[in-house]
């Protein structure tokens, strides 16, 4: 039976992990995730779970300490945000190299500088290369949902990659909303206990984790990871599907809102996707065939996927809100012109960067851009690549 709850994003995935009960979170606070490893740490000392929690002193030990734990067996989960998931970059890739299926539960913020404790995903995007697969949540209860099913993926033998469970710093985290909650034997159950086959602690199977690997082993160790971040779509599907039949709710790689007909689309994710939908409510009215996609998975990328719903579109807007610096676009949509390049497919994208450092994005700002989808000659018009609500 679902439970309805008044929670923020953060209390909401807190909760999650209280209903998992993991064997250890190792963590160090920054803003706007701090509140996880509080409320976790809470639940500890009140004895709703035993989970072994770890203050460290830095980010940096807090993913090391989680490689460690991880490694010996223990299921893991940690928090972090910003500066703090750059701290931990190094060991972000010896997490996914070792193959180890620990949980982060990312509050995505502005990385410096200048410093910026707000929203955006230049953090996220930041570590999209190192191995992790990424989800990311629109509301709250995206964020529980995608963290009750973040282990069943991780930890799925075809998989064994970290994952981090992606949300937007105050907008969600701090945001409180009405959701709906699993019993917690539901949980438990969905879940399962972590019986990884390979471990530190295991006397009768001895190994090494991380050893230094010479130009024989190395490419193909690097190989074998991406093999299992191919794997991990097919995994991803068959859980979210499981889930579906417990809690009613249904997730895929992206969600499509009024595309099957849409002449323009809006690609977007995260928390802005609401301001999207509902000027696209607005311009239907209106009898104007616009549309929303949302991402929820970014890695590994559904490229295949997205030119297939993409395919009769005729303008897009992708919509990030991180810089990446090429000159040429934002991470996501790289990615999305990319896929829709491979699929032989060729609608008119603008590259739109958006929100950075928390600034607020509105309904409004959404009609504006359908408005210029509509009217088409980007390149005359000096629009494949911009920025929107900036002072020039």
């Amino acid at each position: 039976m679902a439970i309805r709850e008044r929670l923020s994003g953060n209390e909401a995935v807190s909760v999650a992990i209280r209903q998992i009960n993991p064997d250890v979170m190792p963590a160090f606070p920054i803003t706007p995730s701090t509140e996880i490893p509080q409320y976790v740490s809470s639940y500890v000392a009140d004895g709703l779970i035993d989970t072994e929690f770890v203050p460290v002193e830095s980010e940096h030990s807090a993913m090391s300490a989680a490689v460690g734990a991880c490694a010996a067996g223990a299921r893991t989960v940690t928090a972090t945000s910003s500066a703090g998931l750059a701290l931990m970059w190094e060991v972000l890739h010896i997490a996914s190299s070792d193959r180890l299926p620990i949980a982060l539960a990312l509050v995505n913020r502005a990385l410096s500088g200048p410093i910026n404790i707000n929203a955006d995903h230049s953090d996220g995007m930041g570590a999209r290369d190192c191995g992790w697969i990424q989800l990311y949540a629109e509301d709250n209860q995206e964020a529980y949902d995608n963290m009750v099913m973040a282990y069943r993926i991780a930890e799925h033998p075809d998989v064994l990659l970290p994952v981090m469970v992606c949300q937007d710093g105050f907008i969600t985290s701090h945001a409180v909303q009405n959701i709906y909650l699993l019993e917690n034997e539901a949980v438990k159950s969905f879940v399962g206990e972590y019986k990884p086959e390979n471990y530190l602690l295991n006397a009768e199977r001895p190994m090494a984790v991380g050893p230094y690997a010479v130009t024989n082993y190395y490419m193909e160790a690097r190989r074998a990871m991406a093999e299992a971040m191919k794997n991990s779509a097919g995994v991803i599907q068959a859980v979210a599907k499981e889930y579906e039949g417990i809690s009613g709710r249904s997730y895929g790689y992206f969600e499509e809102y009024m595309t099957k007909d849409a002449d323009h689309v809006i690609v977007i994710m995260g928390s802005a996707t609401g301001a999207a939908k509902d000027a696209c409510d607005k311009l239907r009215a209106e009898g104007k065939k616009v549309g929303v996609l949302k991402i929820r998975v970014f890695r590994p990328f559904p490229a295949k996927e997205l030119a297939e719903a993409l395919k009769n579109v005729k303008t897009i807007a992708a919509m990030d809100r991180a810089e990446s610096f090429s000159g040429n676009s934002g991470p996501m949509a790289a990615e999305l012109k990319a896929a829709l390049f491979d699929a032989k497919q060729y609608p008119d994208i603008v590259s739109m960067v958006y929100g950075l450092g928390g600034r607020d994005i509105t309904v409004e700002d959404m009609e504006s851009i359908y408005a210029d989808l509509e009217a088409g000659n980007f390149e005359s018009k000096g629009l494949p690549y911009r920025y929107i609500n900036v002072r020039e």
